[in-house]
């Protein structure tokens, strides 16, 4: 999986998002890494093909294996989160799926938190189980338990904080040595929160996963995933999607590189306008809860800030009316797209049936602690007035159509 050159060690995030995985000569002297979008990668020299398909030289063989434009973009994220190495996917639940059937075997037990992604959700409640797969699944917010029920046995321990949609903060650290004290691996979702934010190999996990169809890429062009993390479990990983063969096509290798070199300038944005658009949102008499870390008034508060460095473009809220009150609001917001997606420069907005926890009924929403009537926000780099007058006026016509119907 070795195949690019690393240069000297980068230490500002901001400069290594440009940077890393891009020393080194390119086609024809070109200063931005080229698509390879070739199958297949040809040999004149037997003995050299077979160093490199037996791993033992660098190159490439085929792209379901590796790449030349995915390896750098595996090499710039395993660069960011300061990980010993990096594989890439098609999408990030491939990046969860993958990794997940790569560690566990029949037999083994997995311990997470009733907060993740309703994809990674569903793995756990349906998919895990048939191939005989134990999993306990906890109170996000009770660490005891979750310390617990690593000691009653656990394989991995899967966590994912920030947590989609409801903002929970996860305590990293704590869990982590809980975890190690019983030879589990710690495996932590960072989408939310992308290594600007976050490090969670630094707080002691083993693997960090990405969709980096988020934030990463940032511009809603590209599916893709990455794990990276220890090498010896990355490639374990690796070879399993090798064979299964979910594996990220160059062209949105490409893209998601292309994006990843504003990363620090947009999450900054992002965090500096979510934290003041949470505050509007707070102070605001239509609001019944806001649900982002950088508030004061969070549960996990001062978890957060001692993990994290910046708070995350993502807010979540809800409104007064119910689920009726936000098929009022959303159609009336003129800066946000209603879509299933975050992490873009675009504000996007929407609600947990239609985005995050689509593939759960009402009743395993509301099992979850997610309310019909929250709105996911992901923050994008407009101007952080324009969208809290947005807000403003889709909210007042809201109060102004339910006072209509009261009387």
């Amino acid at each position: 999986m070795e195949q690019v050159k690393r240069a000297k060690k980068l230490s500002g995030l901001g400069t290594r998002a440009v940077w890393a995985g891009e020393s080194g000569n390119r086609w024809q002297r070109a200063t931005q890494v080229p698509v390879a979008l070739s199958v297949s990668f040809g040999y004149e020299d037997l003995d050299e093909w077979l160093e490199v398909a037996q791993g033992k030289a660098p190159g490439h063989i085929y792209s379901r294996n590796t790449n030349p434009t995915v390896a750098v973009f595996e090499e710039k994220v395993r660069d960011m989160e300061s990980a010993e190495a990096a594989t890439s996917f098609s999408s990030g639940m491939a990046a969860v799926s993958n990794t997940l059937f790569a560690l566990l075997s029949p037999g083994d037990r997995v311990v997470s938190i009733k907060d993740t992604y309703g994809g990674t959700n569903k793995i756990f409640r349906e998919f895990l189980p048939r191939f005989g797969i134990e999993v306990s699944l906890c109170e996000t917010n009770d660490a005891d338990s979750i310390e617990k029920a690593i000691g009653q046995g656990c394989k991995v321990l899967y966590l994912e904080s920030p947590t989609n949609p409801t903002i929970k903060i996860v305590d990293l650290g704590r869990l982590a040595r809980a975890a190690h004290r019983h030879k589990a691996l710690v495996i932590v979702d960072n989408t939310f929160a992308t290594p600007i934010n976050q490090q969670p190999l630094r707080l002691g996990a083993d693997l960090v996963i990405h969709s980096a169809t988020k934030f990463l890429g940032g511009h809603a062009d590209a599916l893709g995933g990455v794990v990276c993390g220890r090498a010896d479990l990355v490639a374990k990983i690796y070879h399993f999607r090798e064979i299964n063969g979910a594996s990220l096509d160059p062209m949105s290798a490409y893209l998601l590189l292309r994006g990843m070199k504003t990363l620090h300038l947009r999450i900054a944005r992002q965090n500096e306008s979510a934290t003041e658009i949470a505050r509007f949102l707070e102070s605001h008499p239509n609001v019944v809860k806001v649900f982002y870390p950088g508030l004061k008034s969070h549960e996990n508060y001062k978890v957060a800030r001692r993990q994290m460095t910046g708070f995350g473009g993502v807010l979540s809220f809800v409104i007064k009316g119910g689920f009726d009150s936000v098929k009022t609001f959303l159609p009336r917001l003129r800066v946000a797209h209603l879509a299933a997606n975050l992490g873009a420069v675009e504000t996007i907005a929407g609600p947990p049936a239609t985005t995050s926890h689509v593939e759960l009924t009402e009743a395993e929403r509301a099992a979850a602690g997610i309310p019909e009537a929250l709105i996911r926000y992901s923050v994008g780099i407009e101007d952080a007035e324009d969208l809290i007058a947005d807000l403003s006026q889709a909210l007042d016509q809201v109060h102004a159509r339910r006072s209509r119907v009261r009387s």
